[in-house]
């Protein structure tokens, strides 16, 4: 297992597919980070779809309706925009068109996108299970769709 170096900051995300640990990133997005861990937290993310998957691209979930156009019942965020880039791995909000609509969903990149690069807020990296990430069923929408079995703070299951 990848070391766990600030279980405070650190996602551990039980998939159909296996286990993922995403390295949280305060430093870049604290608002963002925050929420990801407030909606943890809340078992908010536990029995939510992977409802985009674009081979190639990314992995989108966090939409408690399945469609794409749902969220929390939390205020939207404002954007956090930095300079880190959409590499594998990268965890970054979705959103509308409107830059600051990030509420719930976000994306795992199955590779470099830089094209996203300072258009999305960047709130946390992959450090073990992208193989689980890659094995994620591929479709808009797709069909039989993988989930998220659970999503914890790695300090509260430690």
């Amino acid at each position: 297992m990848a070391e766990i170096k600030d279980p405070e900051n650190t996602i551990v995300m039980e998939t159909t597919k296996g286990k993922v640990v995403i390295e949280l990133l305060p430093d870049l997005a604290p608002n963002h980070v925050a929420r990801i861990k407030e909606l943890a937290r809340e078992n908010f993310y536990d029995g939510i779809v992977f409802h985009r998957v674009i081979d190639g691209f990314m992995a989108q979930t966090g939409d408690p309706t399945g469609t794409g156009m749902g969220g929390s019942d939390k205020p939207d965020l404002k954007v956090e925009f930095s300079n880190m880039s959409h590499v594998r791995g990268t965890c970054s909000m979705a959103r509308s068109q409107n830059p600051n609509s990030a509420n719930s969903q976000f994306f795992i990149c199955f590779d470099d996108a830089p094209w996203l690069n300072k258009q999305y807020s960047v709130w946390g990296q992959v450090i073990e299970g992208m193989d689980a990430i890659d094995q994620i069923k591929k479709g808009e929408p797709v069909r039989d769709p993988d989930s998220i079995v659970t999503m914890r703070v790695a300090a509260d299951v430690a």
